[in-house]
C-alpha cells in the first residue's frame, strides 16, 4: 500500500507540472499573439551625432518623456561624433526591426544610404533637426535655419550702424543646416556696409576650433566690428578671445541655441544675442510624430516639403526668436528655459 500510495503521489505531481507547463505555454501563446497582433510597445530608435552641444541632452530627455507618455519605447544611441558609428547604430536599429528610427545626422549625406536601407526594410524614419540629404525621409522637423541666419545678420546690422568688418565661425559644412544659415546671413547683409572678411567651420562642431579661429582672424582683423557664431557653444570660445584682448562687449557677438552662458553674456552685456530654438517643443513634436508615423497615421498639421536633394520630403517647420537683453525675461525666464536665478547670477542686481 505504501508504495501504491507513493505512485499515486508521483503521479499526482508530474501531473501538476504537465498542468502549470500548459498554464505556462498558454500565456506564452497569448503573448505571441499579442505581439503578431502589435500589441507591443512602439519601438523608436533615436541616433544622435553626439552630446557634445549642451542642447541635445535636453532634446534626448523630452522626446524620450513624451513618447513614453505616449506608450513607445525608445532606444536611444550617442554616436559621439564618429559617422561611422552612427551608420552601425542605425544598421543597428534595422536588425532590431524598430518601427521607426530618428536621426540627428553628423554628416547629412554619409547616412543617406543606410537610411534609405531601413525604409527599404519596411522602417519609418525622421531626420530630426538636420535633414539627411537623399534620403527620402518620411519626415524631417527643425527650424527656420535660413531666418536663423537672418536673425543673427540683422542683429549685426542694428548694431554697428557705422558698418566695418564681420567674422563668420560657423559649424561644419557635414551639417546642412550650416549652408542654411549661411544663405540667410549673407540674404541680409546683401547691399549692407557690413563686409565679410573672414570664414572658417568648426569640424564636429568642436568649441576648441572656435577659439582657434577667433585668435587667427582677429590677428589679421583687429579692427574687427562684428563675429557671428554657428552656435552659442562657439561663441564662448570666441568670447574668451575677446576678452584677452579686451574686446569683449565692444564687439557685437551673436549666436544660437540659448545656452546659459550665453544668457549670462546677453544680460552682462557681452554678447548681442541669440537665436532661440525651443528644443521642448521641437522634442515634444518629433515625439508625437514619430508615434504617428510608427502607427500609420496621417502627418496632420504638416503642410509644406523640404527637397533634399532628390526627394520632396514632409517638412514641420518650427520659428527661431531673436533673444536679446530686453526679452530675456518673458522669452527665457518666463518660458521656463533658464531659472532667473541662473541668468542673472554675475549681474549684481540693483
Amino acid at each position: 500500500m505504501k508504495m501504491w500510495g507513493g505512485r499515486l503521489l508521483l503521479m499526482g505531481l508530474a501531473c501538476c507540472i504537465l498542468m502549470s507547463g500548459c498554464r505556462q505555454a498558454k500565456v506564452e501563446t497569448a503573448e505571441q499573439e499579442q505581439e503578431k497582433a502589435g500589441e507591443r510597445p512602439l519601438q523608436i530608435g533615436l541616433s544622435i551625432d553626439s552630446f557634445v552641444i549642451e542642447r541635445w541632452i535636453r532634446d534626448r530627455d523630452v522626446f524620450v518623456s513624451a513618447a513614453k507618455e505616449m506608450g513607445a519605447e525608445v532606444n536611444v544611441q550617442n554616436a559621439n561624433g564618429d559617422v561611422n558609428e552612427q551608420i552601425e547604430q542605425i544598421q543597428y536599429f534595422i536588425k532590431k526591426q524598430m518601427d521607426v528610427i530618428v536621426v540627428v545626422a553628423g554628416d547629412c549625406e554619409a547616412l543617406s544610404d543606410v537610411m534609405k536601407k531601413a525604409k527599404a526594410a519596411g522602417i519609418k524614419t525622421m531626420s530630426y533637426d538636420r535633414l539627411v540629404l537623399n534620403a527620402n525621409s518620411d519626415m524631417y522637423i527643425s527650424f527656420d535655419n535660413k531666418g536663423v541666419g537672418s536673425l543673427m545678420a540683422e542683429n549685426l546690422v542694428q548694431n554697428i550702424p557705422e558698418g566695418g568688418k564681420v567674422i563668420m565661425i560657423q559649424g561644419p559644412e557635414s551639417d546642412h543646416n550650416v549652408a542654411m544659415i549661411r544663405e540667410g546671413f549673407h540674404s541680409v547683409l546683401e547691399g549692407k556696409n557690413l563686409e565679410v572678411v573672414y570664414q572658417n567651420n568648426c569640424e564636429g562642431w568642436l568649441a576648441e576650433h572656435a577659439y582657434d579661429y577667433a585668435k587667427e582672424a582677429l590677428e589679421k582683423y583687429p579692427d574687427v566690428k562684428g563675429i557671428m557664431c554657428g552656435n552659442d557653444d562657439l561663441a564662448t570660445q570666441v568670447f574668451k578671445v575677446l576678452s584677452e584682448d579686451r574686446l569683449a562687449g565692444k564687439v557685437c557677438l551673436v549666436g544660437q541655441d540659448g545656452d546659459l552662458m550665453a544668457c549670462q553674456r546677453i544680460v552682462e552685456g557681452t554678447q548681442n544675442m541669440t537665436a532661440f530654438k525651443s528644443v521642448e517643443e521641437e522634442a515634444r513634436l518629433a515625439a508625437e510624430y514619430a508615434v504617428k508615423l510608427g502607427k500609420g497615421e496621417p502627418l496632420t498639421g504638416i503642410d509644406q516639403t523640404i527637397n533634399d536633394g532628390t526627394y520632396d520630403v514632409p517638412y514641420l517647420e518650427l520659428n527661431p526668436v531673436a533673444v536679446t537683453r530686453e526679452n530675456m525675461d518673458s522669452v527665457i525666464i518666463q518660458g521656463g528655459f533658464h531659472a532667473r536665478e541662473d541668468v542673472y547670477l554675475n549681474v549684481i542686481q540693483q
